[in-house]
């Protein structure tokens, strides 16, 4: 019960969200929604025991990163609904334990850190059962790793973070390791680790962030999230702290451009944010801030015109024993010739609770602030392959949230506190990825804090459209005693279905917090191209158009019941000619006239003796591809029945009609 109470709440948020920016979602969307598979639980609460998963399509096995165990464990999702642990790959003889994990062609790879996090890491390589295969050395805090689509490459993020009273400092890198040579075969010589030396005396954008105490601009930067381009020649690497993208040519093997990724203003319409954790009401509007968009995850989306990036803005700040740079409003001195209203602005209901940047914002070094830019940008955003952007989605997560959670909006994940989270970086989109739905692209989103999952339409990059978004946390428990929430979502990835094991696509959820995994499936998709859509009892998977006017007529998207499906409607028909729904039919039939010639067609109806029982006329159109007849059958008795359309050019097609009671 409370499962379908959440799925009406969100649809009727979505909805009111939908209206709101006056967007109109294309009608396939409509069978494009979050369902739970399964659920994976560790039963570890608040202790990185889900953080990344990999898998491997020969196996359908996914290879999950445990923090809490310094390891990978390898689980069993050939049946989605029902996964199951396998076996552990301790990596506490390698190193400090895993941070990510890559997978491809039966080969897994664990990025490892090193037992003093300021010292190089490593990647280890195992195959599918958990056997050691080699490992090669990389930079120091080997952060994610990712295999090229190709598999010909495999790229590292080397963090490179400060010891905790900044005084070792590595530099932050990227590691590429050609494996096209085997992985028994792998050495030093296989391996080209990229630094940003060249950077130390450049000029860079003023919105790249530089500000480690006596740190060059090479262990400033540090390294976090990797995408790569559908033909494995370039990659995106997200810097989050220093609010930076690398681009790298991985044909050349060298750092093409860092890129500053500019600064989201509050202040502007659609760009509010709620700043304060201790006023009382959610107050999302304008404020005289300016965010770092600093994204963590960030992933390629692929399109018929090439590609963008994606990005989620969580946000990131230094707060170390050696270095902090955090402050709140309320405990800076503001500008008054800037600020003439500072003593409204530092009240706690308004954003002197909000943390900032204090080594930013003082422009004059007088001591007073004459900006203020704060973590994150509570959004995800959209950019060109230059990194230029090209969408940021606003505040619509906050105001999405807030219509769907009252009562605990920008709750964290492990209280259930409303608005806990609103002096820091808010809901904190932090996991994105994307893929291909009936052979549109779609991006996923993952909300740290309060949780959840969202899709979006991107056939339009420049004005991407949620059309769905699930949380199966459940605001009545304590988090920790929740049983089957999932709390904190780190990583997501996609699975497409002739990669699945069921055929299906699947996204599959890591919840850091929780210790769990959520197994979706993202849509209603029943076989190539075609999608489920449940009619008075009887499930028919259809082509997307027929499905359409199905549904146009009261069907429901998704399959009934069990999923067993009822009368397909036949192929050819329906690519040209005349189709008939729901058959077997009751009371009355919807006869789809297909792709055929304009012109005006005669649409019968005959008994098995020839009799013709019933007759309609309809006009089609230049250019209409479906025109839909509708019959009343009631009175008819049960049998078998022939439905015939003529054209006046003498064309002829027909249709059989089972009745039935």
């Amino acid at each position: 019960m409370k499962q379908n109470v959440q799925k009406v709440l969100r649809v009727i948020a979505i909805s009111l969200l939908l209206t709101l920016t006056a967007v109109s979602v294309k009608a396939q969307s409509a069978f494009v929604e979050l369902q739970l598979a399964g659920q994976y639980q560790t039963a570890v609460f608040a202790e990185g025991a889900t953080e990344i998963a990999a898998y491997d399509e020969n196996t359908g096995r996914l290879f999950s990163v445990n923090a809490f165990t310094a390891s990978v464990d390898v689980i069993d999702i050939n049946d989605p609904s029902n996964p199951s642990f396998l076996f552990t790959i301790n990596l506490t003889s390698y190193g400090a334990g895993a941070n990510s994990v890559s997978v491809y062609n039966g080969v897994v790879a664990a990025a490892v850190e090193n037992d003093v996090k300021q010292l190089n890491g490593k990647i280890v390589f195992f195959d599918t059962d958990g056997t050691y295969l080699n490992e090669v050395e990389v930079g120091a805090l080997p952060d994610m790793v990712t295999f090229t689509p190709n598999g010909q490459l495999l790229l590292v993020a080397n963090e490179g973070e400060p010891d905790d009273d900044y005084l070792v400092d590595p530099v932050g890198s990227v590691s590429i390791i050609d494996v096209s040579g085997g992985i028994a075969s792998l050495g030093p010589d296989d391996v080209t680790t990229l630094d940003f030396s060249a950077y130390n005396s450049a000029v860079l954008d003023p919105s790249i962030k530089i500000n480690g105490p006596g740190a060059t601009v090479a262990q400033d930067l540090e390294p976090e999230y990797i995408a790569v381009s559908q033909n494995s020649k370039v990659a995106w690497v997200t810097i989050q702290d220093n609010n930076a993208m690398a681009i790298i040519n991985l044909v050349g093997k060298e750092i093409v451009d860092l890129v500053g990724l500019g600064y989201k203003d509050h202040s502007l319409p659609g760009n509010g944010l709620d700043a304060s954790d201790k006023a009382d009401d959610i107050d999302i509007r304008n404020w005289p801030v300016k965010g770092l968009y600093q994204p963590d995850a960030i992933a390629f989306l692929k399109t018929p015109g090439g590609g963008f990036l994606v990005t989620a803005n969580e946000g990131d700040s230094r707060d170390y024993d050696g270095f902090s740079e955090e402050e709140r409003i309320k405990d800076v001195v503001l500008d008054s010739l800037v600020f003439p209203n500072y003593t409204d602005l530092q009240n706690e209901d308004s954003i002197g609770r909000l943390k900032i940047i204090s080594t930013l914002g003082d422009t004059d070094n007088d001591g007073e602030y004459e900006e203020l830019y704060t973590y994150g940008a509570r959004s995800f955003s959209v950019w060109d392959v230059n990194g230029n952007l090209v969408y940021d989605s606003g505040d619509e997560l906050e105001q999405f949230t807030a219509a769907l959670y009252p009562d605990n909006f920008n709750a964290s994940n492990d209280n259930q506190d409303l608005k806990n989270r609103s002096d820091d970086k808010g809901p904190e989109p932090e996991a994105i990825t994307t893929g291909s739905i009936l052979k549109a692209p779609y991006m996923f989103l993952g909300l740290e804090r309060i949780g959840g999952v969202a899709i979006y339409d991107m056939a339009n990059p420049a004005a991407p459209v949620m059309v769905d978004y699930d949380n199966t946390r459940d605001f009545t428990f304590e988090p920790e005693l929740d049983p089957t929430g999932d709390y904190g979502p780190e990583g997501l990835l996609f699975i497409p279905g002739n990669k699945s094991p069921n055929g299906r696509n699947l996204l599959v959820a890591s919840n850091e917090v929780s210790g769990s995994i959520a197994i979706y499936y993202t849509d209603y998709q029943c076989s190539n191209g075609k999608v489920a859509v449940c009619y008075e009892g009887t499930s028919y998977c259809l082509p997307v158009s027929i499905a359409e006017a199905l549904v146009s007529l009261g069907a429901v998207p998704g399959a009934c019941g069990e999923g067993r499906f009822g009368q397909f409607l036949d192929e050819e028909a329906l690519s040209y000619g005349i189709s008939v729904y729901p058959n077997p039919a009751s009371d009355y039939v919807n006869i789809v006239l297909n792709n055929l010639t304009a012109g005006e067609w005669t649409v019968q109806l005959f008994d098995l003796t020839g009799r013709a029982i019933q007759q309609s006329t309809v006009v089609l159109t230049e250019g209409q591809t479906m025109q839909t007849v509708h019959i009343g059958v009631q009175h008819l008795p049960e049998g078998t029945y022939i439905c015939k359309a003529t054209s006046l050019l003498g064309e002829s097609l027909h249709s059989r009609i089972i009745i039935t009671r």
